[in-house]
């Protein structure tokens, strides 16, 4: 009997072992594709700015980095530039946002006021662009940044985010994990929507690295007075089967050129973006004042590459699309098989996506739509922000 047990102790480690040997090779894979693909986009890039002598040129073209692929020095340019930001006086109005404090508040307070307009709508990618842009322009013109906004690759890392360099709590990292404080579960209420999941590792203020205790002065929710308290972290690794290699190579070759699709798929509830914030989780879960971690923009650089991916395999078809309407979830849900070609391995499609109209409705959105970017830019059209080569942008993705 204890051989018996012993063959049969083995055969099932073998086959965990198997198993995991398969995905992992799966995954790799899948890290493979992605990598392909953003060369293509890079080549299309190039070779469609080349002839242009003005507007987005060669010689302005600049390159976004994943974090890990930045140099030590590189980093600190980039903390330091966070740092400075963050020591400016803010420009949003004060009846408007009583609270800012900072520079960087009005970043904060845009995105809290715009909140129910540019998620689970229309708006969503352009907003987040132009948010990122203008964020990464400020570090640059009024910060003397060198470089460019770096972005965090989530599908490195997606099984210990831990040990990833942006979160790794070193003196180079954008800040560790909280400070371990026992707690239960973690809920989320969301356009009265309510979600409960298990807690993560941390659950206070930030512990270490640059951002160690590092405050936020809005929120919660879409507070706008002053209200100054510590970002707290609780890194998690719950989500981690949405923030895989191969959750960006099923959503891009699932969807095809379906922004409809792309857009529903990677915004829900389980997609990759809602995902990446759960990972980080604390602040991040606060749909309203997430930017108010710094870790905001790594991660929502990542999202506007991989959208910039999909739009460049077939830029005719994909760089002008629109969907969606301009408010919160003002839409029926879609019905379509290809929309669920990311979700075979959850339980059904009505557990993924949250359809809650508690905003009035509207109209779809168009290329003329507009975004009210309050203190950190004018009001912009959905054309002027579709392409990164085109507009006020000149960058891509390496």
């Amino acid at each position: 009997m204890k051989i018996l047990s012993c063959v049969i102790t083995a055969a099932l480690t073998v086959g965990i072992v198997g198993v995991a040997a398969q995905d992992g090779d799966i995954q790799a894979n899948a890290s493979a594709q992605i990598l392909q693909w953003q060369k293509q986009s890079q080549q299309y890039i190039e070779a469609t700015i080349k002839p242009r002598s003005t507007g987005c040129t060669s010689r302005q073209l600049s390159y976004r980095r994943e974090w890990g692929s930045l140099s030590k020095r590189e980093r600190r340019e980039y903390i330091q530039a966070v740092q400075c930001i963050r020591q400016k006086p803010a420009r949003s109005s004060n009846t408007t946002v009583p609270g800012a404090r900072t520079r960087y508040d009005d970043w904060l307070a845009t995105h809290i006021i715009n909140t129910l307009q540019v998620h689970f709508s229309g708006l969503f990618f352009q907003y987040h662009r132009h948010a990122t842009w203008t964020y990464e322009k400020a570090l640059q013109e009024e910060c003397g940044y060198r470089g460019t906004q770096p972005y965090w690759d989530w599908t490195t890392s997606y099984k210990d985010p831990w040990h990833h360099p942006a979160l790794d709590g070193s003196s180079t990292s954008m800040g560790g994990n909280g400070q371990a404080v026992p707690h239960g579960n973690v809920s989320v209420t969301v356009f009265g929507f309510n979600a409960t999941f298990p807690p993560g590792t941390g659950g206070g203020c930030i512990e270490s690295g640059p951002f160690a205790n590092t405050t936020v002065n809005l929120g919660p929710n879409n507070l706008l007075d002053y209200n100054p308290r510590c970002v707290i972290r609780d890194i998690s690794t719950t989500f981690q089967n949405y923030t895989r290699p191969t959750s960006v190579v099923d959503l891009i070759q699932g969807c095809g050129d379906d922004f409809a699709c792309f857009n529903e798929v990677l915004g829900t509830l389980y997609g990759m973006h809602v995902g990446g914030h759960f990972t980080i989780g604390g602040l991040q879960n606060d749909i309203f004042a997430s930017p108010g971690d710094p870790m905001w923009y790594l991660h929502h650089s990542q999202i506007d590459r991989v959208w910039t991916i999909w739009q460049d395999l077939h830029p005719e078809a994909r760089t002008y699309a629109v969907s969606g309407t301009g408010t919160a979830n003002n839409s029926r849900l879609p019905t379509s098989p290809r929309h669920l070609v990311t979700l075979s391995r959850r339980r059904s499609y009505a557990d993924v996506v949250v359809r809650l109209t508690v905003v009035p409705p509207s109209p779809n959105v168009t290329l003329d739509s507009m975004i009210d970017f309050q203190s950190i830019d004018d009001s912009r059209s959905l054309r002027y922000l579709a392409s990164t080569i085109d507009g006020p942008y000149c960058y891509a993705y390496k």
